[in-house]
């Protein structure tokens, strides 16, 4: 079994790009997610402080209690 290279499409001919080539884009789209989720976690933490001062004491929020 042979593969005849007549028939072979290359992304190139295509106009695809390489999975490799998309990896900077997916790279930086998980960091803006991760830094929108940090921004937000800060932020509940720090209105959670404000509601605190009546006293009662609340454990910070956890990673691990988040589910996805």
């Amino acid at each position: 079994m042979s593969i005849d290279k007549n028939k072979i499409t290359t992304q190139d001919e295509l106009g695809e790009p390489a999975p490799m080539d998309k990896a900077d884009e997916r790279a930086r789209a998980e960091m803006e997610e991760l830094e929108r989720r940090a921004k937000k976690d800060v932020a509940e933490g720090l209105s959670q402080t404000d509601d605190d001062e009546d006293g009662e004491e609340k454990p910070a929020p956890s990673m691990l209690d988040r589910r996805r």
